[in-house]
């Protein structure tokens, strides 16, 4: 399975902060679509991941961090993402094994 947008899917402006929410409509999209939900892949684990994790936490967005989807620039800021940081905001954090059979397409 690919993360990566498909047709039909929702794109949301690029961001130039450290939070995907912050200077753009990621939570007007998020809102338009009844999204409830959202999964966070991608980098810098320990600063982006975490920052669009924490605000969608506080936006009341159930927060999933799939910690082998996401990278850092070292060994202490993923340790601090995945171990110190994320249950702090994140509801779950899995593994793409675990997270994939829990996918509507996966099913």
């Amino acid at each position: 399975m690919e993360f990566g947008p498909k047709q039909g899917d929702v794109i949301v402006k690029e961001h130039w902060a450290q939070s995907g929410f912050a200077n753009t409509d990621l939570g007007a999209q998020l809102q338009q679509h009844s999204v409830t939900h959202i999964i966070l892949i991608g980098m810098v684990a320990n600063t982006c991941i975490e920052s669009t994790g924490r605000y969608g936490m506080e936006q009341g967005y159930h927060v999933t961090l799939v910690k082998d989807a996401t990278a850092a620039f070292s060994l202490e800021g993923m340790h601090a993402a995945h171990e110190i940081n994320g249950p702090t905001f994140a509801h779950a954090i899995l593994t793409t094994e675990e997270l994939l059979p829990l996918m509507p397409e996966a099913k």
